[in-house]
Formats: structure tokens, C-alpha cells, sequence
């Protein structure tokens, strides 16, 4: 569904990203995991196209995005939750939903949206900057999921929330996956939430991958050796 070919992306005269090469097929979970400073937002920001890559290719379900706008890879499948969540704080939380709709040109939100997110259903008229953060979260990935995206990145889902409500993002991923065979890409630092959501771990370092495994073959004395400082 997602495939990156030698993706380099540069700041200035710096490489971050280094020849990067993945695939991920369609109704796959995968976590890029690392340390802060690794390169996990560069890679998600050049897939969306907020980034440009310095060269290699990006296709999404065998379309070439590479040298797409970030609007027209919305529109050929790819949504992003950025870190930092970034939902309109003085809109409701149905207004910051529908601003994703423009891209999928529904009428209406899609039912599963509030059975998937029925906090959101709650809080519909509430603005978005009155919901606490792992409401925001939720917010944001629904306004992602209006897009009908085939994959969905998401930037450190887990950052700034409190254990409870980082089970609950799990579930609900893990929900989205069944009911939308969607491929799901998650940059992560929290392992415990990885092993809940994730089909493989790939963990990132100075740009470059230099680990991997499938769930069931984890070492998660080696994974944490990767992420300490």
C-alpha cells in the first residue's frame, strides 16, 4: 500500500534521512520507533510532502506521490496526525471533523467515525481547544479518517497522555485497522503501546534503520536499548 524507495531528505547540507527503503502492505500496523532526534518526524513530513525529499520515491497503492503537494497525497490516500495533535482550538469538535471531509466529499460524517470516537459524539459542540489532550488526540484522528485514507500516519500518538487514555487510542487503532483495512504507520517512543497496536517494529537512528522485527519476535531488552539515551 505504502511503498518508499531511497528516500533522502536533507536540512540545509545535512542529511536526516539516509536512503530510507520500506514497504508496507494494505491492513498492516507498523511502528517506526526511536529516540528523540532520530528522524521519525522528517520521515513522516517528507511522506505527507510538508517536507521535500532530496531524492527516492514515495507511491501509495501504486501511485507515484513523490512530487505531489501535501493536498493531492490527502487525495491519493494518505492522512497525517501530526505531533502536536494541531486540531483548530475555536472550532467545535464537528466543525474540526468536517474540515476533513472537503477531501472525501462527504455530506456527512460517516457513522463509524462517532462509534469509533463516541467522546467526540458527546462533545460535538464543544470547541476543540476545551477537550483535554487525549480528546484532541481522538479529534484528531477522526478529522484524519473522514479523508477515507488508505494510510494513516501517525507522530507520537501518545505524546502528553495519560496511561488510561493511551489504552484507549490502542483499542480504538486496533478498531480502525479491523474496520477499515487500512495500513497505519505510528512513530513511537512508548514500547508497551507499540506491542499493543503494532505487526512490525522498525526502529530509526540517525536517520537510518537499523533494526527489526515482527511483534511476535520482539526483543523488548533490545528495542529499549535503542530507545535510552
Amino acid at each position: 500500500m505504502l511503498e518508499v524507495s531511497n528516500l533522502k531528505v536533507c536540512y540545509g547540507q545535512s542529511e536526516v534521512i539516509r536512503g530510507l527503503n520500506f514497504t508496507v502492505p494494505k491492513n498492516e500496523t507498523l511502528a517506526i520507533m526511536g529516540r528523540n532526534g532520530m528522524g521519525k518526524t522528517t520521515l513522516f513530513k517528507s511522506l505527507i510532502g510538508i517536507l521535500p525529499s532530496t531524492e527516492g520515491e514515495i507511491s501509495v497503492d501504486g501511485t507515484d506521490v513523490t512530487n505531489k503537494d501535501s493536498y493531492l497525497r490527502v487525495a491519493n490516500g494518505i492522512a497525517y496526525v501530526p505531533q502536536g495533535r494541531m486540531i483548530f482550538p475555536n472550532l467545535t469538535v464537528l466543525e474540526n471533523i468536517e474540515t476533513g471531509m472537503e477531501v472525501s466529499r462527504q455530506k456527512t460524517v460517516p457513522e463509524d467515525i462517532f462509534a469509533l470516537f463516541p467522546v467526540l459524539w458527546e462533545m460535538r459542540k464543544r470547541k476543540g481547544g476545551n477537550l483535554s489532550g487525549g480528546q484532541q488526540q481522538q479529534l484528531a484522528i477522526a478529522r484524519a479518517l473522514v479523508t477515507n485514507p488508505k494510510v494513516l500516519l501517525l507522530d507520537e500518538p501518545t505524546e502528553g497522555i495519560q496511561p488510561s487514555i493511551i489504552k484507549d487510542i490502542a483499542k480504538i487503532l486496533n478498531e480502525i485497522k479491523k474496520l477499515r483495512e487500512i495500513t497505519i504507520i505510528v512513530s513511537e517512543q512508548v514500547l508497551s503501546f507499540t506491542m499493543s497496536i503494532a505487526d512490525r517494529i522498525i526502529v530509526i537512528d540517525k536517520g537510518e534503520f537499523v533494526h527489526e522485527d515482527m511483534r511476535s519476535d520482539v526483543d523488548a531488552d533490545k528495542i529499549a536499548k535503542y530507545l535510552s539515551v
